[in-house]
């Protein structure tokens, strides 16, 4: 992640959130939380944050959104914005 003045979370790129992205995936739902990830092939193509996450239902209060220039930026983005709203998502 670029280093920039605190603005976006540190995201541990290491993690191997990516491997784990699907059962993620299927615990938000089992905790009746739709969600789901994307990558827009367009803004792949221009260099931005092409993967997207988004999050709504359940016990979020209302929908969240995380980007991010890789699986493993996005999905590391969206764990910390999870946690933030009181799901702790195990891995």
């Amino acid at each position: 992640m670029a280093k920039g003045k605190g603005r976006w979370p540190k995201v541990d790129l290491d993690s191997g959130v990516e491997d784990v992205t699907l059962s993620i995936l299927e615990w938000l739902g089992e905790q009746g939380v739709d969600a789901m990830i994307r990558v827009d092939a367009e803004r792949m193509g221009d260099g931005q944050s092409a993967w997207t996450f988004a999050a709504s239902g359940g016990p979020l209060d209302g929908g969240m959104r995380a980007d991010g220039a890789s699986v493993a930026e996005c999905m590391g983005r969206a764990l910390l914005r999870l946690r933030e709203a009181g799901l702790a998502v195990p891995l």
